[in-house]
């Protein structure tokens, strides 16, 4: 009877699980075909690779189909517990809001409801068959599940739920006569177990003529064992050849447990000699049962041991690899990042070299043409100013010094000769600084041309350091040679005047002027720079209707 019952649970997980396929990855898996192979074939390799399957696949659905098909050959094979671990794992993969999981949803629970049949807990399978009908979206499933449901309310003695349940099994299977005969079996059974005086015997025969006519073995062994059951006690006789009957059907289709059923009612109804024989059978293949169930479970266990060490072995495997692929792609990463400073650092240096060099080219150049200009400014200054003041003092003298001539002549040869390395000469600190200004300015004066100077007071240069002092020289002596050289002026004023902290110096001179946008020459922009290196300012006043006007000032200290 057991038998029978895991019979048709196995045809059904297998139709569920095959039905729900996953529509988002094809399922292609070498394991699972062959497993699928050695199923069919009830063949113990099936559960190894389904196990393969478990651990190696990364689809959840498959992963549960896998567990499923587990929990059922491990049922098969008598190991209930190890179903039950089989088909919770698989219920972890599955996810109920996902259409291709609903029918493995419904196959594991229902599949918990058959073990916990099996260990007589009863109530708990119940439960289980509640959940798997919630789940279950086909008729044929649904049949079968009721069916089971049924039978646990019968072990239970709730032989009203049973039959409730049977009928409404009958009343939708009557096209099918294979199911049509199980229930009314059944129901028959379940009839007489509530009522110990009910006549099921004429329900039981219709019941096994139909099998025997669509020669359902597994149905005739169900039947059999009923009728053997019925007549154990009123007949005892007729009991007895049922319990033959079923045994006999038994061995044809190799079932050990109905086998071991159909002896232990042998060995009640048969006369005491045959009980002897009938028993040291029961013994002799239930020892054989018994042993092989438990080593199926051992297999099992070794299995899933076997195949989770495989699966952590090649997650360890993974993880060398991957340390060593980080290692490798480290070093890479630091000979390539030393590289690259080295590149960089090589065209920074290169970059920075070049830079300089430029920069070196450039400021020699820049002191070269600074040297130049300072030498242009020396020359200017002390020879060509030099020479035009002392030809204006012989033109203009009708006495001539010729001693003092002479020895500023001298003065100039010796400065020229040393110009281009001996440091500018400062004013003689002998002379008064006021006179000295007075003389540069009147060796200028000519018959044609006054001098007027005015605020040229001793007072006014106390302050002023000696580097002013000879840079206010040379400009004033610019002034004059250039007043000489192109105003044609006739009368000249030059103003000294202190305001706060400033020395003002104003020039004015009716000479022809100076036109607008004159191109300074070397005279003039020596003025300039002069004036600036004083950090003062200048103005030059060329919008006068004649003349020129200058105004510069420089701070005292």
């Amino acid at each position: 009877m057991k038998r029978l019952l895991l019979f048709i649970i196995l045809i059904f997980t297998i139709f569920a699980c095959k039905q729900a396929p996953n529509t988002d990855v094809p399922r292609e898996d070498v394991n699972y075909d062959k497993a699928v192979s050695f199923f069919n074939k009830d063949n113990d390799s099936a559960f190894y690779y389904f196990s393969t399957m478990a651990t190696a696949s990364e689809d959840s659905l498959d992963i549960a189909i896998a567990y499923t098909y587990m929990a059922v050959i491990q049922n098969s094979a008598g190991d209930y517990f190890g179903s039950i671990e089989s088909s919770l794992t698989a219920l972890t993969y599955l996810d109920e809001n996902k259409a291709a999981h609903v029918d493995c949803f419904s196959s594991n629970y229902n599949e918990l409801g058959l073990n916990n049949l099996h260990l007589e807990n009863y109530e708990v399978a119940l439960r289980y068959y509640d959940l798997a009908l919630k789940y279950a979206d086909k008729d044929a499933s649904r049949l079968i599940m009721l069916n089971n449901q049924a039978l646990a309310y019968q072990k239970i003695e709730e032989f009203d739920k049973a039959l409730h349940i049977y009928s409404q099994i009958v009343s939708d299977n009557t096209a099918n006569q294979k199911e049509y005969a199980r229930v009314l079996s059944n129901i028959a059974k379940t009839k007489w177990l509530q009522n110990p005086r009910y006549h099921a015997v004429p329900d039981f025969l219709k019941a096994l003529s139909i099998r025997e006519k669509e020669n359902d073995l597994w149905g005739q062994n169900a039947s059999y064992a009923h009728l053997a059951d019925y007549y154990a006690n009123s007949k005892p006789d007729s009991g007895l050849l049922y319990a033959h009957s079923m045994y006999g059907i038994a061995k044809k289709l190799n079932s050990p447990d109905d086998q071991i059923e159909a002896l232990q009612k042998l060995i009640r109804l048969s006369p005491s000699e045959s009980t002897k024989h009938f028993f040291e059978i029961y013994q002799q293949l239930n020892d054989s049962v018994q042993l092989a169930r438990s080593a199926a479970k051992n297999q099992f266990a070794l299995i899933r041991y076997e195949t989770e060490k495989h699966k952590a072995d090649n997650l360890e495997l993974q993880q060398d690899n991957t340390r060593k692929r980080y290692q490798i792609i480290k070093q890479r990463i630091v000979l390539f990042s030393t590289l690259l400073i080295v590149l960089v650092g090589s065209i920074i240096s290169l970059v920075w070299y070049k830079k300089r060099k430029q920069h070196l080219a450039l400021a020699a150049e820049n002191t070269i043409r600074e040297n130049r200009l300072k030498t242009s400014k020396k020359v200017h200054d002390v020879v060509a100013n030099g020479l035009y003041r002392v030809m204006s003092e012989i033109e203009n003298q009708p006495a001539i010094d010729r001693e003092g001539v002479l020895g500023r002549l001298e003065q100039m040869y010796e400065k020229s000769r040393d110009i281009s390395y001996e440091a500018e000469s400062l004013p003689n600190k002998q002379q008064n600084f006021n006179e000295k200004i007075a003389n540069l300015l009147r060796s200028f004066a000519t018959e044609s041309t006054k001098i007027i100077i005015a605020g040229n007071e001793a007072s006014l240069w106390q302050k002023i350091n000696e580097q002013t002092k000879y840079e206010l020289e040379h400009i004033l002596q610019e002034f004059m040679v250039n007043m000489r050289k192109h105003s044609r002026a006739t009368n000249v004023l030059v103003r000294f005047e202190q305001q706060a902290n400033d020395i003002h110096v104003y020039y004015t001179d009716n000479g022809v002027g100076m036109p607008a946008g004159l191109l300074y020459r070397n005279g003039l922009t020596n003025t300039g720079n002069r004036i600036k290196s004083l950090h003062g300012e200048i103005i030059f006043d060329t919008k006068v209707e004649r003349g020129l006007k200058i105004h510069f000032s420089f701070p005292i200290s």
